[in-house]
């Protein structure tokens, strides 16, 4: 009969890691709730992130698709559920910041009914103009906005998205007047560029990699702190006129907000030797992903997490704030 002391002299003599149940954990399966549906970025994300996660513990991690809401659905499951480290969220910028500014008081959650627990990843944002347009640059941009206020018209996959709430961002520092026309998602907004029905354009690099690759759209920006390795030809916006801007999408954990210490700490360590793993890394980065780079090492901890979390909230509430930014 194999008894908890046996399986973890197993694993000891293996070098694996103890099993979760050694850790503050049962052995029952842990569920990994991802709030939006099957494919796209998110999902993605948080299959990679599952299935290290259940070889790290030795025990089943399922993924979970609850969409609903901007993620409010998934989000709200979790922080319900019971806090014992089994029912895990893998949020992004808009459940674990921007949704609290922008659904105020009808958010189903507080920041605090969620516990960080690590980031995986953080995803730049590319700007892009439909290639009729004499734009090759953010200046460019601007002047033509200057030039014709309100005239311009900028596509993103949706209201209250990172890519809304980051080009606000830029149009609020630069002083100029362009028109949202939010989508259902990133391939009709993506469609309507390639069509060149629509002038400017946001979104995650993986989403529009392809187009941009193929010369379909023009790409005259990207968000992140540096040049992306998948667009290197492509300037930071910090490049061009606005320097130490920095705005990413980003994927991470969170678990109830009552889930015991240790168990928050054995969770967090598993997530941050994930985000160091090379295979994972070389994983996200063939997407356009880039490393936490929250601790000195270059990784995560729930604390680095929750601070990150913390200063996120602020900055997009003000964002929001300053846009009048709403969902009806």
């Amino acid at each position: 009969m194999i008894t908890r002391r046996s399986l973890g002299a197993l694993a000891i003599g293996a070098g694996l890691p103890l099993p979760a149940l050694a850790q503050g954990l049962s052995a029952r399966p842990i569920r990994l709730v991802i709030p939006f549906t099957p494919a796209g970025t998110t999902d993605l994300v948080g299959r990679l992130t599952a299935e290290r996660l259940a070889a790290r513990l030795g025990q089943q991690v399922i993924v979970d698709n609850r969409p609903g809401a901007s993620g409010n659905v998934g989000g709200e499951f979790v922080a319900r559920s019971e806090p014992d480290g089994h029912t895990l969220l893998l949020t992004t910028i808009g459940t674990g910041a921007i949704n609290f500014a922008v659904f105020g008081n009808r958010m189903p959650f507080k920041p605090e009914d969620l516990a960080a627990v690590g980031l995986m990843c953080r995803v730049p944002n590319v700007l892009m103009a439909a290639n009729r347009m004499p734009i090759r640059s953010l200046t460019d941009m601007v002047r033509e906005a200057k030039a014709k206020p309100s005239a311009l018209n900028y596509g993103t996959a949706g209201i209250a998205t990172s890519p809304h709430v980051v080009i606000e961002q830029i149009r609020l520092a630069q002083g100029i007047q362009i028109t949202h026309v939010p989508f259902r998602g990133s391939a009709p907004m993506l469609t309507e560029m390639v069509a060149e029905r629509i002038e400017l354009g946001m979104d995650n690099i993986p989403s529009a990699l392809t187009f941009v690759r193929e010369g379909k759209i023009r790409a005259i920006g990207v968000t992140g702190a540096e040049r992306s390795a998948v667009l290197p030809d492509v300037p930071t916006i910090a490049e061009q006129g606005m320097p130490g801007f920095e705005a990413t999408a980003w994927f991470g954990v969170l678990a109830p907000g009552a889930t015991p210490a240790p168990v928050i700490a054995r969770l967090g360590a598993e997530l941050d030797a994930i985000g160091k793993d090379a295979d994972f890394r070389a994983r996200i980065a063939a997407f356009g992903a880039d490393p936490p780079r929250l601790t000195p090492d270059g990784g995560s901890s729930p604390e680095s997490f929750a601070a990150f979390m913390r200063t996120e909230v602020a900055r997009w509430a003000d964002v929001v704030r300053q846009a009048d930014i709403r969902v009806e």
